[in-house]
């Protein structure tokens, strides 16, 4: 049973999904991370406290989609939804501290499912979260977004490739990604894209030539990011999603294409519209000086792997 004072809070890691080829099976932890925090409280109903990304445009209630997976958790534990009254009514107070750009592609959505999922877990636990815990995350989480790559990266951190023998189970493999890479986030500063809209333009129907490169590149993707990163050009070349969404990203595609040119393994991140390069280590200062003499209006992010995905904080 939970009291008042009861407090647990977590972090998670930001993700870039597909990677080139992997299409809704491959992710990157990135360290960029979320952290949420939920009390016990005597006052009866939920309150929610929004700081950094979105805090002015997201629903401050149990609409919030980290307050919706927290509840999920709890339910599964068996542990009430403590929003009512009575002598013994307790409440929840939930602070979000955002740092992951929204509609950006990098997993915004994936980090705040994991996140709540963990905050309940952890909270019926008494503040821990064990491996198991983390499957049951990994499964929620990966159910809820219909596809597991953001999930999953976010969920363990490092490179996973998840997959989904049935539409309720979430399996996972985890990588070491090769020391000698270093991914680069170019973010645009106005502009967002959802990922219904990126979905909604992809074909029902994908050649079978196009198929066989894919599947050839995917196995390729693994190899490089793990032991040879000079193969990542080749390894993140992608048939069946980027090319088929120009039309809704044309400026991210156009800064794809300039730095494959060059010989870097630039990819769009997840749906769009930011653009991952995941680049060779010694090489990784001269893409930053290359995008920064452009002039245009991009972020560039140098967030690093995230080691360590879904974790519980001090509090």
């Amino acid at each position: 049973m939970l009291a008042p004072g009861d407090r647990v809070a977590v972090s998670v890691p930001a993700s870039s999904a597909n990677l080139g080829p992997g299409f809704d099976t491959v992710g990157l932890g990135l360290g960029l991370r979320e952290t949420y925090a939920v009390e016990v409280t005597s006052a009866p109903g939920l309150v929610v406290e929004l700081a950094g990304e979105g805090a002015g445009e997201l629903p401050a209630d149990e609409t919030h989609l980290v307050a919706r997976a927290l509840r999920t958790a709890l339910e599964v534990c068996g542990v009430p939804w403590v929003d009512g009254g009575g002598d013994d009514s307790r409440g929840l107070r939930l602070t979000c501290r955002n740092a992951i750009p929204m509609s950006a592609g990098l997993g915004s959505s994936a980090a705040a499912l994991v996140g709540g999922l963990g905050l309940g877990f952890a909270l019926a636990r008494g503040g821990e979260l064990t491996e198991d815990d983390l499957t049951l995350v990994n499964t929620h989480a990966g159910i809820a977004e219909g596809h597991p790559d953001n999930s999953s990266a976010s969920v363990y951190g490092g490179l996973t490739v998840s997959w989904m023998p049935s539409p309720a189970t979430v399996r996972t493999a985890r990588l070491t990604v090769h020391p000698g890479v270093e991914p680069l986030v170019l973010l645009p500063t106005s502009t967002r894209l959802s990922t219904s809209i990126a979905r909604g333009v992809l074909p029902d129907f994908v050649p079978r030539a196009d198929v066989i490169q894919q599947a050839g590149r995917a196995a390729l993707l693994s190899h490089a990011l793990t032991a040879d990163p000079t193969m990542l050009l080749d390894a993140t070349q992608d048939w069946i999603h980027q090319e088929q969404r120009r039309g809704v990203y044309p400026e991210s595609m156009g800064v794809v294409d300039e730095l494959r040119s060059l010989g870097h393994a630039a990819t769009i991140s997840g749906a769009g519209p930011a653009v991952l390069v995941l680049a060779r280590a010694e090489v990784a200062d001269v893409v930053v000086t290359e995008v920064r003499s452009w002039g245009r209006t991009w972020r560039v992010l140098r967030p690093g792997v995230a080691a360590q995905g879904l974790r519980v904080e001090s509090v």
